[in-house]
């Protein structure tokens, strides 16, 4: 093969969506998307946009997750002056984690409301777990691949236990978006692949 042909198939890009948690919530760490958007442009992501303002951004690279959650923290750290969680999926994952949720999640959304608790890259989901308790009669909670999966109780929510995740050692690894967030970003991922 030759060498340039080499290393294009070699570094050819995956398509990867950021989940940052921790931005403009309750007037904290306010970040315009616009903003977000050009600040990596300016540090070599070609081919950023975002979706909605709590920090989602679609974009492409040949790197490693663990390497762009890393990277991506530290550039948001040292332009806006202050510390996010960045968990990083690839649109493979995105698509296993909508495919592959719990039967009838999604299904009823006016009775429940549903969440995708998204985990940096290796940290088990069996090990999640372990810091999630569940009230009987509102909340339930399964395990996924790089995920876990929570329902809530639409009548019942001041009665959730999801809250109590907060300050746990695990929450520093983790973040939420809900189901339709979520399955919009997929298919906003699976759109511009087809559009590669």
């Amino acid at each position: 093969m030759p060498r340039h042909l080499w290393y294009t198939a070699s570094m050819r890009s995956t398509h990867y969506v950021a989940l940052l948690r921790g931005i403009n919530v309750g007037g904290n760490n306010l970040i315009k998307m616009a903003d977000l958007k050009t600040c990596l442009q300016d540090s070599g992501f070609p081919d950023v946009t975002t979706y909605i303002q709590s920090g989602n951004i679609l974009f492409s690279s040949s790197r490693t997750p663990d390497w762009l959650s890393r990277h991506l923290q530290g550039i948001i750290t040292k332009e806006f002056g202050c510390t996010v969680v960045v968990v990083v999926k690839s649109l493979q994952e995105m698509k296993h984690i909508i495919l592959h949720a719990p039967k009838g999640f999604g299904s009823e959304p006016a009775a429940y409301k549903y969440d995708v608790i998204f985990l940096k890259e290796g940290v088990p989901a069996s090990e999640a777990m372990r810091y999630f308790s569940v009230r009987e009669g509102v909340d339930a909670a399964s395990a996924g691949e790089g995920v876990l999966y929570f329902r809530r109780l639409t009548a019942q929510l001041t009665k959730t236990h999801l809250n109590k995740i907060i300050g746990t050692p695990i929450y520093k690894d983790m973040t939420i978006r809900n189901w339709n967030t979520s399955t919009k970003i997929l298919a906003l991922m699976e759109a511009r692949e087809a559009s590669r």
